[in-house]
């Protein structure tokens, strides 16, 4: 897919639109680490939900950030995040979606979120993850 700039940005040199963030949110559910890392900045950035700083944890560079999405399938396996809804407007965008999953203990995951992004050059500089805070659900019998 190629990326084409948005009516609201023609300021601005991002090309990502509504159409990336959706092809981004894609690859997520398809654990398709090589097309996740195709849409990032070499220098990207990306903050988790959680974390011991303000931030949540902080990783640098696309070596760092392929680690830690990988780490999100390792954690839970059947990961997906549906529901998306993106909006872009120059250099800036959102994903809001809802994050579902099986924990390690068996109990379900299932708690809305959003992605704040910067772009640069037309690919993702900064990921940065919110969720709702929620109690995981009984699990499946």
């Amino acid at each position: 897919m190629t990326a084409q700039p948005s009516s609201s940005s023609s300021s601005s040199s991002s090309s990502v639109t509504t159409d990336t963030l959706a092809a981004f949110s894609d690859a997520w559910n398809r654990h398709d680490i090589d097309a996740l890392m195709g849409f990032m900045t070499e220098d990207c950035i990306f903050q988790t939900a959680a974390g011991p700083d303000a931030c949540g944890t902080r990783h640098v560079g696309s070596e760092a950030v392929r680690k830690a999405f990988a780490a999100a399938w390792q954690a839970v396996p059947d990961a997906q995040w549906i529901n998306g809804r993106h909006f872009v407007h120059g250099d800036f965008g959102t994903s809001q979606w809802t994050f579902t999953g099986t924990a390690a203990d068996g109990s379900r995951i299932e708690t809305d979120g959003i992605d704040v992004f910067t772009f640069r050059g037309g690919k993702i500089h900064l990921k940065n993850v919110f969720r709702k805070a929620r109690p995981n659900l009984p699990a499946a019998r």
